[in-house]
């Protein structure tokens, strides 16, 4: 991976919050078809809050937070990825992987036996990176409006 590193942040720290309002300005974007508004990725960051996270690992080049994934314990021995994304300018090397392979680790170590992680159906990059990890597609689990697709992975 080269200069990559990834490693455990504060989940409201600042690389944290950065990370997360480009997650939600992109997905939000390509939702609407046009550019998210401040009040939007507010109101996302509203609707789906990540205040009982287990974890939140962010990938650096050099000191520049360039992508993240999150996890939350959702039973003892099951988690469900949140939050996943990189940057556009530093998409296709391999950094989408890195992450969700490192939230496995942490979550392993945690005593998780297995992951989850839900998606829409426009977010076909997405879907492609958990298949090719090794996740399944499993009957919903949650009732989220914006979820199309949900995955399932032993660890």
């Amino acid at each position: 991976m080269g200069n990559w590193s990834v490693r455990p942040v504060d989940p409201f720290g600042g690389a944290a919050s950065a990370l997360v309002r480009a997650y939600l300005h992109d997905i939000v974007s390509r939702y609407r078809g046009r550019p998210a508004t401040e009040a939007e990725v507010d109101l996302a960051i509203a609707d789906d809050p990540t205040d009982d996270l287990a974890g939140f690992l962010a990938a650096f080049l050099g000191e520049e937070p360039v992508g993240c994934a999150a996890f939350r314990m959702v039973t003892e021995d099951t988690v469900e990825l949140k939050r996943v994304h990189v940057l556009r300018e530093h998409r296709g090397q391999g950094l989408g992987r890195a992450l969700v392979e490192a939230v496995e680790r942490a979550a392993r170590d945690l005593g998780a036996r297995q992951a989850r992680v839900d998606t829409r159906s426009d977010l076909i990059e997405a879907r492609a990176m958990y298949a090719a990890l090794g996740y399944r597609e499993v009957a919903p689990f949650n009732d989220d409006p914006y979820a199309h697709h949900w995955f399932g992975k032993r660890l």
